[in-house]
């Protein structure tokens, strides 16, 4: 078998792969052979059909598939053994191409364009000069993230005063006939309301003052405004049920509690960092300044790439793109994609392909290579991102692995924590390479940046 490839330009190609039958014959015969054995004709038992009957049945098909996938391995072995940075796959080239005829056992040519990644090459030095943005932590965050603390490890609390909108009002709810509990209705034992998920003001006033041994006479379907879902979990029955439930239940109230705040002690600052890890009001918020700092890191880093992707396209220049190869294979990859839908994205295609061209060529020029345990950690930061926006901080480590473990078994989980991973290692090649200029700004400067950038695409949209 001969591989060769004929460039056309600098992005361009032309790889032709000639299969002589010599190639093949051997592939083939077992191929025969081993659908002979499995071959279900009737008149036959399984392995005694003849093989001039199985060659003229499907001979053709079989001889189709072994020479194909035998130009398939090879294609891409050339590819690969010669490191040729292709944008793609490889197409059939649609003038030198001839009809192949697998009726008849020959040698065959085959034809495939192939798109070629331009050439990049990047020069870094601390002269050039990008801003990085640090956040800056200031006091009103810090106290907002506490006041995020308390109230996430608070707890509900037993009372003996009135009822407020927010408090759990907890008794048994009884459907009543008459004024008079209905015999064999329905009725709940371990009821719950909240008056504040009431939509009818009047019902939820009824709850609002009430105490404990009070007895409610109130309207459910009024309370939730017919909203079934609602109403069939409160009284527990199904939804097709609500229709024809009572128009007053009673609710007799046993207990009333009420959410309160954790206080800041040295019981939040074990709950939050670990037991002993703080233990005075002043390192806790010391604690928390820092651990918003790291929660900014990644934005702040995120900003920095934006901005150095405009110094360093600046620095590739003008690229040079087989426009045509690309669009051709935008349309016969995708199903959903017309030709007229891939010319009207193409300008964003091209400026996403460019900045990836050019992260890829960092990434060599620096030896980056994402390990199993670059996965692993960045797998651990991401679950632990994720437990952080429901305020649990301080989980062991095991915990957090197993999560990270499971994250990493779902392939989209795992290629997006792998962009990461690479995306990070190339900010920070750039961090060390470029001149930062580092700026301190407030939160809501910061964000002004993406307000403006939202603003630009919406408007690019429109």
């Amino acid at each position: 078998m001969n591989v060769s490839l004929t460039n056309v330009d600098s992005v361009n190609a032309i790889l032709q792969i000639n299969v002589t039958k010599e190639d093949y014959q051997e592939k083939l015969d077992n191929a025969l052979k081993t659908f002979r054995k499995k071959a279900n004709i009737p008149g036959f038992r399984p392995g005694t059909v003849p093989m001039g009957m199985v060659k003229k049945m499907y001979g053709k098909s079989i001889l189709a598939e072994e020479v194909n996938k035998l130009v398939g391995e090879n294609l891409y072995k050339y590819i690969q053994d010669n490191k040729l940075n292709v944008l793609g796959e490889p197409l059939p080239n649609e003038e030198k191409q001839q009809p192949i005829d697998f009726s008849l056992e020959g040698d065959y040519e085959f034809y495939f364009d192939v798109a070629l990644a331009p050439e990049i090459k990047l020069s870094l030095t601390k002269k050039d000069k990008v801003k990085y943005y640090a956040i800056e932590v200031d006091e009103e965050l810090v106290d907002k993230q506490i006041a995020s603390y308390k109230a996430n490890y608070g707890k509900y609390e037993k009372i003996e005063e009135g009822a407020k909108e927010t408090d759990l009002i907890r008794g048994t709810i009884s459907e009543l006939e008459d004024g008079k509990v209905k015999e064999g209705g329905i009725f709940v034992e371990a009821g719950i309301v909240m008056p504040s998920y009431m939509k009818d003001e009047a019902e939820q006033a009824k709850f609002v003052g009430a105490k404990a041994g009070d007895v409610i006479v109130f309207n459910p379907g009024k309370a939730y405004n017919g909203n079934e879902t609602e109403i069939a979990s409160m009284l527990h029955i199904e939804k097709d049920a609500v229709e024809t439930i009572a128009a007053e239940f009673q609710f007799a109230i046993t207990e009333i509690t009420r959410y309160q705040e954790a206080e800041l002690d040295q019981d939040l600052f074990d709950k939050v960092f670990g037991a002993g890890n703080v233990t005075t009001e002043a390192d806790f918020k010391a604690k928390v300044k820092e651990a918003i700092a790291e929660q900014f890191a990644p934005d702040s880093d995120y900003k920095f790439l934006l901005d150095a992707k405009e110094l360093l396209e600046k620095k590739t220049g003008d690229l040079q793109f087989p426009d045509a190869f690309l669009k051709r294979w935008l349309v016969a990859s995708g199903e959903e994609r017309t030709a007229e839908s891939v010319e009207a994205d193409y300008p964003k295609i091209i400026a996403d392909l460019k900045f990836h061209l050019i992260k890829e060529q960092i990434a060599k020029d620096n030896d980056i290579k994402i390990e199993n345990e670059d996965m692993k950690i960045i797998a651990m930061q991401a679950a632990r991102a994720q437990f952080a926006q429901y305020g649990m901080m301080n989980l062991p480590d095991e915990m957090v692995e197993n999560y990270a473990n499971d994250m990493l078994k779902n392939k989209d989980n795992a290629r997006n924590l792998l962009d990461r991973a690479m995306e990070n290692k190339i900010i920070d090649v750039l961090k060390s390479k470029l001149g930062l200029e580092e700026t301190v700004i407030s939160l809501d400067e910061f964000r002004k940046f993406f307000e403006k950038e939202e603003a630009a695409e919406a408007e690019t949209e429109a």
